[in-house]
């Protein structure tokens, strides 16, 4: 509960020193000069690189064989933290509209907590952790609003499919593992802030991307699998964008 914590606090900290630097760039248009890279939204592609951090859980629904199970009595997914590495390209369409190419590689862990009735191990409570490295494959258009000296805001949206390079669903001891499939996609939206500096441009961003497809695999025969019927993913991420 305590990383959990610190994790959302992270998560509400970023955004906020976001909010800070909207305000402080728009407060200090007013004595603004010069503006940084004038020429920058005539270019008909750019490129950057991405760094990012991610809260991801599953979203479950339980078999029916739950209801009978006299073992398991809770399974509950929980947030848990990752990071990833990308790069982008991004052409413009219009004065309004760019579209944008981000594949990324994204490293995080997924948890389920588990209540047992019967004690396994010397332990009614127990956290089974699935880990993920995810090549992920961004397709996204922005809405970006006029520029305010060196200072603009956009929302995203999008469509991305993902392959887990470490999935086990092929697992062949898999007694104390939840299996999951190695393709997923599904949808994306967010915001973000665009600061034009003398040589690159930065952009904080947040966004949330939900899967579609059922991720499970299950198997009847284990005890911690066969209690979910359906299982799909939830993510928040919170990026930086770096762009010349």
């Amino acid at each position: 509960m305590l990383y959990l914590h610190r994790l959302q606090t992270f998560f509400i900290r970023s955004f906020s020193l976001s909010i800070l630097l909207v305000a402080s760039q728009i407060s200090a248009h007013a004595q603004e000069r010069q503006i940084n890279l004038e020429y920058h939204d005539q270019k008909p592609y750019f490129f950057g690189i991405t760094l990012g951090v991610n809260s991801a859980r599953f979203h479950t629904q339980m078999h029916s064989q739950f209801l009978s199970n006299d073992s398991v009595m809770v399974a509950e997914p929980t947030n848990s933290g990752g990071f990833s590495l990308g790069l982008s390209a991004t052409a413009r369409i219009s004065d309004r509209f760019q579209v944008r190419f981000n594949p990324q590689l994204s490293f995080m862990e997924r948890s389920i907590y588990y209540k047992l009735q019967y004690p396994e191990g010397g332990e009614t409570e127990m956290t089974k952790t699935v880990e993920s490295t995810n090549v992920s494959f961004p397709f996204q258009v922005k809405l970006i609003s006029d520029r305010i000296g060196n200072f603009r805001v956009y929302l995203m949206g999008g469509f991305k499919a993902d392959l887990d390079l470490a999935s086990n669903a092929r697992a062949k001891k898999a007694e104390d593992l939840v299996k999951i499939k190695s393709f997923d996609f599904g949808p994306e939206l967010g915001i973000g802030f665009s600061f034009y500096f003398p040589s690159f441009i930065l952009s904080p961003e947040l966004k949330i991307s939900n899967g579609l497809p059922n991720l499970h695999s299950r198997d009847a025969q284990l005890k911690y699998s066969s209690v979910f019927d359906k299982i799909q993913s939830r993510q928040i991420t919170f990026s930086i964008h770096i762009e010349g």
